[in-house]
């Protein structure tokens, strides 16, 4: 029998049939994928788009100031007063100050003032803070407020008490503040040198626990490490008094407060040699605070 020849391009019916049919399917499949899988699609990036969190906001702040030209000579003549006595070109070097060495201005920036005199040291330091949160579920405020709460809890200064919580049905009464610190406040010295152990609220100065504060605390004169008013969103001083040496006494005045996600540090120190009489914390006080409200007008600016 003679075989047939192959000629390229030339089915047969079967084959035909076989292509028809498979074209048919794939192109069924096909039309099926689309129209079953496009609006499931649809639904599944709807669905996200509508459970995508929120983005803390940003602080307020989003640089800082020069710090060393934000205290007016006039008040730094009041707070460096050996400045006074120094030659010109000196005493100009004092009064600009010395800016401090950081390694981006827009986070942080700071200044130092010091003028000493044989009998007297005084020295004014700034320490500006910009707190950035890198957690988009948290605030710049909220964590510029986590670091001011441990300043001030290593200050050894109590956080103030919350709302007192609802009656409990106890008749004649009802339980007490609650919200204090719960981590105790480190040890810190007091104006005696010493140290006082922790707690979580202040005790009455000269109270029948603890006996008449020494001379020459702050707390003898209501001037006691504390929380402040009036002063940013919150604030705190702190007083501490020491030995600067065998023949000298050094009181240290730190006034600190946040302002949105903004966190300023003022330290004014005076130093005493060759008297037994302690740094005056009145004076001390009122003239850190000076300056901090005045820091506080320039972010207000």
């Amino acid at each position: 029998m003679q075989r047939k020849r192959y000629a390229p391009g030339r089915t047969g019916p079967t084959a035909r049939t076989a292509v028809v049919l498979a074209l048919g399917l794939g192109i069924g499949a096909g039309l099926a994928g689309c129209s079953s899988g496009t609006p499931a699609d649809d639904v599944t990036v709807d669905a996200k788009a509508g459970l995508a969190a929120p983005v803390a906001p940003p602080g307020r702040y989003r640089t800082l100031f020069e710090p060393c030209g934000t205290v007016p000579q006039a008040v730094l003549k009041e707070m460096l007063p050996g400045a006074a006595a120094l030659p010109d070109p000196e005493r100009d070097r004092t009064y600009r100050g010395t800016a401090a060495v950081t390694y981006d201005t827009d986070r942080r920036v700071g200044c130092s003032w010091r003028a000493d005199t044989p009998e007297t040291s005084h020295r004014l330091s700034l320490d500006v803070e910009r707190v950035v949160s890198y957690d988009t579920a948290v605030s710049d405020d909220a964590r510029a407020q986590e670091v001011y709460v441990r300043k001030q809890l290593a200050a050894g200064i109590p956080l103030p008490p919350t709302a007192p919580p609802e009656p409990t049905g106890t008749p004649g009464g009802t339980t007490g503040p609650t919200g204090t610190a719960t981590t105790p406040p480190a040890h810190r010295p007091t104006a005696t040198g010493g140290a006082t152990p922790p707690s979580t609220a202040p005790t009455p100065t000269g109270s029948a626990s603890t006996g008449p504060a020494p001379s020459g605390s702050p707390d003898s004169t209501g001037l006691e490490p504390r929380v402040l008013e009036g002063l940013g969103e919150v604030a705190y001083l702190d007083d501490v008094l020491g030995n600067a040496g065998a023949n000298s006494r050094q009181r240290s005045v730190s006034v600190v407060f946040r302002t949105s996600n903004v966190i300023v540090t003022v330290s004014y120190r005076e130093e005493i040699t060759g008297s037994s009489e302690a740094p005056d914390s009145t004076e001390l006080q009122e003239r850190a605070r000076k300056v901090a409200r005045l820091l506080a007008d320039r972010l207000d600016e």
